[in-house]
C-alpha cells in the first residue's frame, strides 16, 4: 500500500495542467467506487444547478481505458494504475493524475445460513485456484461449493489476486462478474456460494466473513489490521480543473467524506 501512495504523491506532483471546457463531464470505471461517485454527483448537482456530471461503471480497466482514450473527464479504480497504462497514456499525450478519495477492504460474503465465520487467506487462495467442491473439505458443512470472482476489467479482481491469490489463475469453473452487486446478488440466493465485494456492498441478504481472523470494518482498516484493504482513485488528465476539479473538491471536502462513509467505505483523515 506503501508504494500505491506513493505512487500517487508522484503523479499529483509531476502531471502538468490539463483542460476543461463546459458544464457536463463523465466519469467511468470502478464498481467498487461507483456509490461513492453517483451519491455525491447527486449531491453535488443540487448545489450547482448548471452542472451536468454523468456517472458510468464498467469496471476499473475500462475507466482508465477511458481516460486515456479521452472519452471521459475522471476514470474511477479501485486499484492503482499500471505502468502499461500509464505508458500507453504518455504516448497519446496524457500524463495521469491520480486522486485518493477513500480507503476499502476487499470483503469476503457468505450466504447467511453458511455456518462458517472466518478463513484464512490460504483457504481461500485453495477456494479459488483449485477444486475444491465441498465445504467439508476445509472444515465447513457439507455443501457445494460454487466460487464468485470479478472478471479481468475489475480493479477488485486485480487487488484480490495480488493480495490473496499470489496472481495465480482463478479456477476454470468460477462464476465471473462483471460488479460488485452481481456477486452479491448471487451470494445472496446461493447457499453455497462464496465471493468478494468492497466494503459498501456488504447487506444483511449476505454475510461478511474474517480474513485472518479480522472482520473487515472501518475500524479495522483505519488501524491497518485487515489484510486485503487498498485505497479507492479518481484518475484525471492532467491536474484538474474547471467543474472537474469543483467535483474531486467535493468529494474530498466534508460534505464528500460523509458519503463515503454513508456508503460503507472509509473516509480519509482531514
Amino acid at each position: 500500500m506503501k508504494k500505491i501512495l506513493a505512487l500517487t504523491v508522484v503523479l499529483s506532483m509531476a502531471a502538468p495542467a490539463g483542460v476543461f471546457a463546459g458544464g457536463k463531464i463523465t466519469a467511468a470505471g470502478s464498481t467498487t467506487v461507483l456509490p461513492i461517485t453517483q451519491k455525491a454527483a447527486e449531491e453535488f448537482m443540487k448545489k450547482n444547478k448548471d452542472a451536468d456530471i454523468v456517472i458510468r461503471g464498467g469496471g476499473s480497466g475500462v475507466g482508465v481505458a477511458s481516460i486515456i482514450d479521452g472519452t471521459c473527464d475522471i476514470a474511477a479504480a479501485s486499484r492503482a494504475i499500471k505502468p502499461a497504462e500509464l505508458e500507453k497514456a504518455s504516448k497519446k499525450g496524457r500524463d495521469l493524475v491520480a486522486h485518493v478519495i477513500a480507503m476499502d477492504g476487499i470483503s469476503h460474503i457468505l450466504h447467511p445460513s453458511n455456518p462458517v465465520k472466518g478463513l484464512t487467506r490460504e483457504q481461500i487462495k485453495r477456494l479459488y485456484t483449485t477444486r475444491v467442491k465441498n465445504w467439508k473439505e476445509i472444515g465447513g458443512p457439507d455443501l457445494p461449493v460454487v466460487v464468485l470472482s470479478r472478471d479481468s476489467a475489475s480493479g477488485t479482481f486485480e487487488a484480490f489476486s495480488e493480495l490473496v491469490l499470489d496472481k495465480k489463475k482463478v479456477r476454470p469453473d468460477a462464476i465471473m462478474q462483471a460488479s460488485n452487486q452481481g456477486i452479491a446478488s448471487i451470494v445472496a440466493r446461493t447457499p453455497g456460494a462464496i465471493g468478494y465485494v468492497g466494503l459498501g456492498y456488504i447487506t444483511d441478504s449476505v454475510r461478511a466473513i474474517s480474513v485472518d481472523g479480522v472482520l473487515p470494518d472501518r475500524d479495522a482498516v483505519v488501524r491497518n489490521k485487515y489484510p486485503i484493504a487498498r485505497p479507492l482513485f479518481l484518475y484525471t488528465a492532467g491536474k484538474p480543473e474547471g467543474l472537474v476539479k469543483e467535483f474531486i473538491d467535493f468529494i474530498k471536502g466534508p460534505e464528500g467524506r460523509k458519503i463515503v462513509e454513508e456508503q460503507g467505505f472509509v473516509a480519509l483523515k482531514k
